[in-house]
């Protein structure tokens, strides 16, 4: 027993959140310390508000990357989905709910075409995605007409509504960007089909060998990334109360910096989804806490950069000392 009890602080440091896990809370201590209104539930509300949409993309590019792969459309998915969901609610007439489950089912099929490409002609993830990026971007413009879609119905608002947790106004979304990262840490860490997944990252020949149908596994992760995006695009019309068509732009790029300053590793096999929240939660608390601090928007943008070159640094220097 307490051998277990001593080597459980050293299982703790030595997991892929640790390090961010550390940095959050020096982030939020040194915000807290420089701005009297850091520490406040209404403002912790806020950067949950704030980063819920991309959290949620990156929850879909998490799964990419651990295979192996990477995603630069997801972004671009997410505007075309919420373009459907609102055209459809409010110029064809359609019920809501009905609305939201085509830019679901739209937003899943985009993930599957991704996966079909990269499985069946294999074709690298970086080249497949960034020439879906370009369709799915004149897509969107070509089928909204580049106008906002406004009047929502109630429906495709609601995830933007709050309700209190004491004195502090918490919206749906944000509550449902909170369990889709505990349902996504389950299935990742509990399940055979997460164990496939990293198996695949780390080893796409050797998990061929034993038994895993890698084909398969990698179109169904694309698929279900796609999922995903269009859930993050349900947040987003929620949040905004607008179909934008310029919505999403450096989502993709926000998206890949919450998941490598949460610890997963670019090359794949390597990394928890609660990390990826961790990550977003780092970009939220700078960039909130920068803005109370009454620093220029482009510094907060040069420090993101920042923090990511160094993410990759201490994985690519990890990587080669585990060799």
């Amino acid at each position: 027993m307490a051998v277990m009890e001593a080597t459980l602080p050293r299982r703790l440091i030595s997991t892929p959140v640790a390090g961010p896990l550390a940095a959050l809370v020096l982030a939020c201590l040194y915000f807290g310390l420089n701005s009297g209104q850091f520490f406040t539930g209404a403002n912790f509300s806020l950067i949950i508000q704030q980063v819920m949409v991309v959290g949620t993309l990156a929850i879909g590019q998490t799964l990419i990357i651990l295979t192996a792969g990477i995603d630069l459309s997801n972004g671009a998915i997410m505007a075309f989905g919420g373009i459907v969901m609102t055209k459809l609610a409010v110029d064809s007439g359609l019920p809501p709910l009905l609305a939201i489950a085509a830019g679901l089912v739209v937003c899943a099929g985009f993930g599957l075409v991704n996966g079909l490409l990269v499985t069946r002609i294999s074709l690298p993830p970086f080249i497949v995605t960034l020439g879906m990026l370009n369709v799915v971007f004149a897509l969107t413009h070509i089928y909204s007409n580049e106008q906002t879609v406004t009047e929502l119905p109630a429906p495709l608002t609601f995830l933007g509504q709050t309700f209190q947790v004491g004195q502090t106004n918490v919206t749906y979304g944000s509550l449902l960007t909170i369990l889709l990262f505990l349902l996504f840490a389950y299935l990742l860490g509990s399940t055979a089909w997460g164990r496939h997944v990293y198996a695949l990252g780390n080893s796409p020949e050797v998990a061929r060998l034993t038994g895993i149908g890698t084909r398969r596994l990698t179109v169904g992760v694309y698929t279900l990334a796609g999922f995903v995006y269009g859930i993050a695009a349900l947040l987003l019309v929620s949040r905004t109360g607008v179909g934008d068509p310029q919505a999403g732009q450096t989502d993709n790029l926000d998206s890949i910096t919450a998941v490598v300053l949460g610890g997963t590793s670019l090359f794949g096999g390597r990394g928890l989804v609660i990390g990826t929240l961790v990550g977003a939660l780092i970009v939220g608390v700078f960039r909130n806490g920068l803005q109370l601090m009454g620093v220029p928007s482009i510094y907060q943008t040069l420090i993101t950069g920042i923090l990511v070159i160094l993410a990759v640094t201490v994985d690519q220097l990890s990587r080669r000392r585990n060799r």
